[in-house]
């Protein structure tokens, strides 16, 4: 284009208008063709500018008319299977003895010999130490003479003569009772006389009266010796056995004094306290020493109000101790003895026990531990690993099925019990389908997909029934697709 221009300059430039002169008329030539040329080059400039962009629009059509190529997303998935799957409930506990005693001293006196140490094992009964007793002894012994002598002052008066009252009240009853028998039989003989005719009836009439007053007077010394018998007896022997008793008390008392010094387990179990030494001095109300009964353990728990009405007496539990070593990190099986009727006015939970045998001493008391009691057992029930399940964005669950068109399916479900990795499906699915349990948080409904293998740990862990966990991408993150 520009050689084109210089031709026509030149051939401009050898034209000589007339009526001027040669210099003037190639000036005026050249800067008319400049002119043209100056217009030549913007039109063609325009022109191969709008060739430009008729092929790159034509190019660029023909492009968007093609389709493009739908991503295909990697995925391995789990079959619904039916199992049996158990509702637990899980929470933290601390471990307390089966039965713990602080032994108090009731009197206070320096310690004068102790006979175990921490860790030793006693039975209940056995005497563990002793405190300084010698005035207590002497105490018991002074207040055990003055029993003994009151025992034998109540044996003398019990086996002791009546008073001479008493004597001459029972001597004229009975000499008041030979009169009346003597009367009697006086009688009865003059009443055959008198029936036979051989004596008169004044005779009859005075044997009666005599009879009638020998009678009256039985009777009088009779009462009197009662009355004697009830009064001065009773009040001797009651004064005697007074006397006895307030003895025996005060030798009892001092025998049970001398043996507070004496302290003795209560319980069968191990000494895990004994903070004085020999020589001090222990002071009645302080605790010295403490026994535990570590046979057995209870592990106290405080759980929600609602997870605690599905747990009853006798519910199989296990206890773990976190952050144990290989030896211990096998739970000990248990079962639930103490469901708490009412709640803790403070933290509004209930508190809940679980004991547990330990033989061999693995569970210490106060140590911080994991219980899990089975609440119920579901058999037959649909489960899938807890990965598959995802949160829709208005709260609910869904999962994504792999369909036989190799499609992605998003199928909303109800859960169930929760068991570890396990979910239970109550609507939504049914026994045999296919859910996506890698890849599919955030995988569009009806996405292409390939189907990978799990590893071999994971299978491993699918078959024992505790699928594996397996990563999810972060929210976000889009799934990886295919090279294609």
């Amino acid at each position: 284009m520009i050689q084109a221009g210089n031709e026509l300059l030149r051939h401009a430039s050898s034209i000589s208008p007339n009526g001027r002169s040669p210099k003037q008329r190639r000036v005026r030539s050249r800067s008319r063709l400049a002119v043209r040329l100056r217009t030549a080059q913007l039109r063609l400039i325009f022109i191969f500018s709008l060739a430009a962009i008729i092929t790159v629009t034509a190019s660029g059509l023909g492009c968007s008319s093609k389709k493009p190529e739908e991503p295909t997303v990697s995925v391995q998935v789990v079959p619904v299977k039916k199992a049996t799957i158990e509702q637990t409930v899980t929470s933290e506990a601390v471990l307390y003895p089966l039965a713990q005693s602080a032994i108090v001293p009731k009197i206070s006196a320096p310690i004068k010999a102790f006979y175990v140490n921490r860790g030793s094992k006693v039975h209940a009964g056995q005497l563990l130490a002793t405190l300084e007793n010698r005035d207590l002894a002497a105490a018991a012994q002074d207040n055990q003479g003055t029993y003994d002598q009151a025992q034998a002052a109540y044996t003398i008066a019990t086996a002791s003569t009546l008073p001479e009252e008493i004597q001459k009240a029972q001597g004229d009853a009975q000499a008041a009772k030979v009169t009346l028998e003597a009367q009697q039989k006086l009688y009865d003989s003059r009443e055959d006389l008198y029936k036979q005719g051989a004596l008169p009836r004044k005779d009859l009439d005075q044997a009666a009266v005599a009879l009638t007053q020998a009678k009256n007077q039985y009777e009088l010394a009779q009462r009197h010796l009662d009355a004697l018998m009830a009064v001065s007896k009773q009040q001797e022997l009651k004064s005697a056995a007074g006397q006895l008793q307030s003895a025996k008390g005060k030798y009892l008392g001092a025998q049970a004094q001398l043996g507070y010094s004496e302290i003795r387990s209560p319980i069968n179990g191990v000494v895990t306290d004994r903070s004085l030494y020999p020589g001090e001095m222990a002071a009645a109300g302080t605790p010295l020493l403490t026994v535990m009964d570590t046979s057995s353990v209870v592990a106290r728990a405080h759980i929600p109000q609602d997870q605690a009405a599905l747990l009853k007496l006798g519910d199989k539990a296990t206890i773990t101790v976190p952050g144990a070593g290989s030896d211990e990190a096998e739970p000990i099986e248990g079962k639930v003895t103490v469901v708490s009727p009412a709640l803790d006015p403070n933290s509004t939970t209930v508190e809940v026990w679980v004991k547990a045998d330990n033989p061999k001493g693995r569970l210490r008391p106060g140590t911080s531990v994991k219980i899990s009691m089975l609440a119920r057992s579901v058999p037959n029930s649909l489960v899938i690993p807890a990965a598959a399940v995802l949160t829709a964005p208005d709260g609910g669950n869904y999962v994504m099925v792999a369909g036989s068109d190799n499609k992605a399916h998003q199928k909303t479900v109800k859960t169930g019990i929760r068991q570890g990795d396990q979910v239970q499906i109550l609507d939504g699915l049914t026994e045999g389908e296919r859910v996506i349990t890698s890849g599919a948080y955030g995988l569009p409904d009806n996405t292409k997909i390939r189907i990978e293998a799990a590893p071999e740990s994971d299978k491993t862990e699918t078959d024992k029934g505790e699928p594996g966990k397996t990563e999810r991408p972060s929210a976000g993150k889009k799934p990886e697709t295919d090279a294609k």
